[in-house]
């Protein structure tokens, strides 16, 4: 067979400064095994060996996304592996790079490949931003938990509704404090000031990005769900129509119980979580800001009354019942009337 008729499959082991590339036949022969630097000209000189159009694989690890986009403006037809699909390859008792390269390889070229969903570069790009401001979030989280923290050394309880608000921040600069005590709560309530102007930023650049988007629009019509538990919806799920279903979008997500079968003996257990976890905590956070006699309100409140425990199957119903609804009212809006990508990036929203 000739090597440049454009059959090869190409197995990548990516690594943060190295990687390694498997060139196959299609029948399964390795052509060639190569490490190279990190670099996209170099990656692409590589592929260019394998002809017109290969088939390439690399695992969905850390830094893909320069790799995809690289492999993909040279012409080849790349396909993302699952990590949780190939773990498997961590228990053999030899494994190297090549080996992994190549059992890449082999999976794609035997249509076994657990193959993972490559978000396009506008995807890519709003999930940058709900997820960085979400970091914020949480850091900003455990900020004010060490304020609170070091009041309770103090011995000290605010009674107000929102220690960070006027009125709790007005008291918090009277409460008597040690010196060392008092040069802590000076610093963390300065940085809780500059992680809210960050998050105020990002907060409106992904409200502005997504103004025109008809799903996020649409999916606020739910009970719940307001505009930054939209825009995690939105930029997590992506393509909606990727899912042929409710259930599989649940599956996704890892809100779905585990099952494990064999002969006679089944074993239905807690969620998965193997899934995103910003889409499992905006499922939740719906549901528990559900107004009074809503359905999932009232299902809520039965549920708990006969299944308290957490994560079980009847639980991971409910908390699933609001990423449902979200994959019903994304497919209802439609594809976006146009495509979207960050101003900054490319100069104007396209």
């Amino acid at each position: 067979m000739n090597e440049y008729d454009g059959s090869q499959v190409v197995g990548i082991d990516l690594h943060r400064q190295r990687s390694v590339i498997v060139r196959q036949t299609a029948e399964g022969e390795q052509l060639s095994a190569v490490r190279i630097v990190n670099d996209p000209v170099a990656l692409g000189l590589q592929i260019e060996k394998a002809g017109t159009n290969p088939e390439v694989v690399l695992e969905a690890t850390y830094g893909w996304y320069w790799a995809v986009d690289a492999l993909q403006a040279a012409g080849a037809s790349v396909h993302l592996a699952h990590p949780l699909g190939i773990k498997g390859f961590r228990y053999r008792r030899v494994k190297n790079d090549v080996r992994d390269a190549g059992d890449l390889a082999d999976l794609l070229r035997m249509h076994r490949l657990p193959e993972a969903w490559i978000a396009p570069p506008a995807t890519r790009e709003l999930r940058e931003l709900v997820r960085y401001r979400a970091k914020l979030v949480a850091l900003r989280s455990g900020l004010k938990a060490q304020v609170h923290a070091v009041l309770a050394k103090a011995g000290v309880l605010i009674p107000v509704s929102d220690l960070f608000g006027v009125e709790g921040r007005e008291r918090l600069t009277r409460v008597p404090l040690g010196v060392a005590y008092a040069q802590r709560m000076i610093s963390l309530l300065e940085l809780i000031d500059v992680l809210d102007a960050h998050e105020g930023r990002f907060f409106d650049q992904i409200a502005a990005e997504l103004r025109d988007h008809p799903g996020y629009r649409a999916i606020q019509e739910l009970p719940g769900v307001g505009p930054t538990l939209a825009a995690v919806f939105v930029a997590e799920i992506g393509e909606v129509h990727r899912f042929a279903d409710p259930g599989h979008l649940c599956s996704w997500a890892g809100l779905t119980p585990k099952h494990r079968e064999t002969d006679t003996v089944v074993h239905r257990g807690h969620i998965t979580k193997q899934g995103s976890k910003l889409v499992r905590w905006a499922a939740v956070e719906a549901i528990q800001r559900q107004p009074a006699g809503t359905k999932i309100s009232v299902d809520r409140q039965r549920i708990e009354a006969v299944a308290p425990q957490p994560h079980s199957e009847t639980e991971s119903r409910r908390w699933s019942s609001t990423a449902s609804r979200a994959h019903s009212s994304l497919r209802r809006a439609g594809p976006p009337s146009r495509p979207f990508v960050l101003a900054h990036a490319a100069g104007a929203v396209s």
